[in-house]
């Protein structure tokens, strides 16, 4: 088989960005298109059959104008270019990038990374409920608070509401020493990380004390009415049916909701069924309710979490296959006899 060889001329400026430190992102992409690449001066050299070089030329294009826009590549988007092209999927990661929903406290932007993520936003931005569902890692926690924080400086909520249900990870932590808050504060810290992180820690504890920024266990939304507040439920995988139900129902005028969820990480007993399971079932035809799945391809986080994500699925995909042929086996032979 003959091979082609492509030389493309980039700005020198970009290379270390594009290529990674000690050329480490260039030899992501030796590996995942089988293309063999040499660097010299301001000139990269790409070796492979015809189909590789023009997926690897067009990798390293998409990589640049990220470079070009400001941004410090990551290998999270090395690796999400390489699947959009593998896929041929006409996914745009300059759109993508124009996207900014706020910036951190140390003036990072926030804003989607991926395709998922991009609808995800989307449907916060229009539908009153939505519910994010998808693997750890996937970024449905902070970027429903990136959006919930962007709507309250903007003055179309009067407060942020935030809820989780306080539920042990498969632990049993005793007692807890200290007031009520003290208790519950360790099964919120993951979302007072994301308002730090976002808000700045003054910002918050101000808007904290007036009341406008709450963050409160799922139990204490019983009996209210939220108008004009941006709510979010996190991990409503760990929800009952009643509670979902309970919290849903809180919902008043000039509110919006987003409700994140792990279906693969509950934490209730196994005879309990999840409420997040049941509302998927019963409110998914519902106007102004959109549900979106994330998925392994979706993790923003270090490339091995990604590939932790995808094994995990795999294997809950193959075990629901076993479980499916042995339970039509089972129907078969129980048909013959």
């Amino acid at each position: 088989m003959s091979l082609d060889e492509l030389s493309l001329e980039l700005p020198i400026e970009h290379f270390a960005n594009v290529f990674g430190s000690c050329d480490s992102y260039m030899k992501i992409i030796e590996r995942s298109l089988r293309v063999t690449m040499t660097l010299r001066d301001s000139r990269v050299k790409i070796i492979g059959n015809e189909a590789d070089v023009a997926s690897a030329q067009n990798v390293i294009m998409k990589l640049l104008e990220l470079s070009r826009r400001g941004n410090d590549i990551t290998e999270q988007q090395v690796c999400y270019a390489l699947d959009i092209e593998k896929e041929k999927s006409d996914v745009d990661l300059a759109s993508l990038d124009d996207d900014i929903i706020c910036h951190t406290v140390n003036g990072k932007p926030v804003k989607p990374k991926t395709a998922g993520q991009k609808k995800y936003v989307d449907s916060i931005r229009k539908r009153m409920i939505t519910f994010g569902i998808g693997p750890a890692g996937t970024g449905k926690t902070y970027l429903a608070m990136a959006m919930a924080i962007t709507a309250f400086k903007k003055e179309e909520v009067s407060r942020i509401i935030l809820t989780r249900p306080a539920i042990e990870a498969g632990e049993k932590l005793g007692f807890l020493p200290g007031d009520l808050q003290s208790k519950i504060d360790p099964y919120l810290r993951p979302l007072y990380d994301a308002l730090y992180q976002i808000m700045g820690s003054e910002s918050f504890l101000k808007n904290m004390e007036k009341g406008l920024i709450e963050v409160a266990p799922l139990a204490y939304m019983r009996g209210r009415t939220l108008d004009n507040a941006f709510i979010i439920l996190d991990e409503a995988q760990n929800t009952t049916s009643s509670q979902m139900k309970m919290f849903l129902t809180r919902i008043g005028f000039g509110s919006k909701v987003v409700v994140t969820g792990d279906a693969t990480q509950k934490d209730l007993p196994k005879d309990v069924v999840s409420g997040l399971d049941v509302a998927s079932r019963v409110l998914n035809k519902i106007d102004d309710i959109a549900f979106c799945k994330l998925d392994s391809k979706d993790v923003v986080r270090h490339p091995l979490v990604q590939k932790i994500v995808k094994a995990y699925e795999d294997y809950e995909t193959k075990k629901t296959k076993s479980k499916s042929i042995k339970a039509a086996n089972k129907g078969a032979n129980s048909h013959r006899n």
